[in-house]
């Protein structure tokens, strides 16, 4: 193979970290080849080295066992993706859904600032969700009597490859949590059942002993109501679509 050659093999490899991992192998070799080959007066010190290439391999195994295990979402780069102006499209999609959402619980009646669309542009650009072979693990079960209300939040999600099912009442939802798993569990707070219904979902799932991560999507993001949805159980409560993003990404990535 000739420079050039290799130089544009190169530049690919740089495109994802395990491209990287694998150009950092060949360099560690080729130099190690390079010290067998040109170097003089190693008779006394060849063993160290020889131990160094037969035992390099097997470090480098042993350390990608480990990233495939617990870091195995980080091991890819948008063109690992089958189509990566698609992966492109579903990313400015969900920036568009999600800055929507955004515009919608602040009244929709002006545009969003430059901070806004900043944070909105950021939390997407940092998202990089894998959907699961299993799949429970990318449904969401969303509890709430006006589904209506969250059309463009379920819909920054499904540009995420997520997908949802819905129900409208807490005797709704525990029947589908009978014979279905969830990734996650969102829910409002006050329905026609009561005004905190959302707190009577979470005690009833809690005495069944189901521990999917739940979330309370409602009208409040003061600092109390958080922590008394955390010690009720949930992860946490808001009001703010940015928020619920990325708890809702975040519970999925940890469960996965």
């Amino acid at each position: 193979m000739s420079v050039k050659e290799f130089s544009e093999s190169a530049i690919g490899f740089t495109k994802s970290p395990l491209g990287i991992i694998a150009l950092f192998i060949v360099l560690i070799y080729g130099f190690a080849s390079l010290v067998v080959g040109f170097g003089q007066n190693l008779s006394n010190h060849i063993a160290p080295l020889i131990y160094f290439m037969v035992f390099f391999p097997v470090m480098v195994f042993l350390g990608f066992l480990w990233l495939v295990a617990k870091h195995h979402k980080k091991l890819y780069g948008p063109s690992d993706f089958k189509d990566e102006e698609n992966f492109l499209k579903s990313q400015l999609s969900s920036a568009i859904s999600l800055a929507a959402a955004v515009s919608k619980q602040s009244g929709g009646e002006r545009e969003l600032n430059q901070d806004q669309l900043e944070e909105v542009v950021d939390i997407i650009s940092n998202t990089k969700q894998q959907p699961s072979s299993e799949k429970w693990k990318n449904c969401i079960l969303w509890v709430d009597d006006h589904p209506e209300n969250n059309f463009y939040e379920r819909q920054t999600f499904e540009n995420q490859g997520l997908h949802f099912k819905l129900a409208l009442s807490t005797e709704e939802a525990l029947n589908t949590l009978k014979y279905e798993k969830f990734a996650v569990i969102i829910s409002d707070m006050g329905r026609k059942e009561g005004p905190q219904e959302g707190y009577a979902l979470l005690n009833e799932l809690i005495k069944s002993g189901n521990q999917t991560p739940f979330i309370i999507y409602a009208s409040s993001s003061l600092p109390e109501h958080k922590k008394i949805a955390r010690e009720k159980g949930a992860l946490s409560s808001t009001n703010r679509p940015q928020e619920l993003f990325q708890l809702v990404m975040r519970a999925i990535q940890n469960g996965l």
